[in-house]
């Protein structure tokens, strides 16, 4: 079975200290599973896909607008992935995909599906921040689009444990998902 990695939104602005959003230790916690995960997944020439969030300093009229302070602003340094993974991805870039996305899920408003559709992917493991948001509309996207979910629960992490832990029931509780 074909399979892909989506690493989802591994951002300065979500992980760092100083990030505008950020999940803080525990998103920096995950940095080598996600990290490792990413490089066996190149290794067995599997699809690599980054969905990561863009938003428009100017757009007051996004959604989330009125939900989160400012992050991931087109040109700005908090949108470069955090720490090894801009590494992996510099010494990869042409083998993984980098994909803007103005919603929660990767798959909303961008080619995602037609990508995995292309290449016959089945199988789709994801891993990154939110868990509770970002991480987890993509996986509910991905359960109603049929795909086989797989959430690797030490490369996931969110700002708000609750959230974390209530994601983690629901991805295999509700959405058929194995976590890992």
């Amino acid at each position: 079975m074909k399979k892909a990695l989506l690493v989802v939104d591994y951002t300065i602005d979500f992980v760092a200290d100083d990030g505008a959003l950020t999940c803080g230790k525990p998103g920096q916690a995950i940095e080598e599973a996600i990290c490792n995960l990413t490089e066996e997944f190149l290794t067995e020439k599997e699809l690599v896909v980054m969905p990561v969030d863009l938003h428009e300093k100017t757009n007051a009229f996004h959604p989330e607008a009125e939900l989160f302070p400012p992050h991931n602003i087109r040109g700005t340094a908090g949108r470069e992935l955090y720490g090894r993974l801009a590494e992996v991805y510099k010494a990869n870039a042409d083998r993984i995909i980098w994909m803007d996305k103005t919603r929660y899920s990767a798959f909303a408003g961008t080619n995602l599906e037609l990508l995995l559709r292309e290449r016959k992917i089945e199988e789709i493991h994801i891993v990154g921040v939110c868990t509770d948001i970002c991480v987890l509309h993509t996986a509910v996207d991905a359960y109603n689009k049929g795909y086989k979910i797989f959430i690797h629960e030490n490369a996931v992490a969110s700002f708000d444990q609750a959230g974390h832990d209530w994601a983690l029931r629901h991805f295999s509780t509700t959405l058929g998902a194995h976590v890992l």
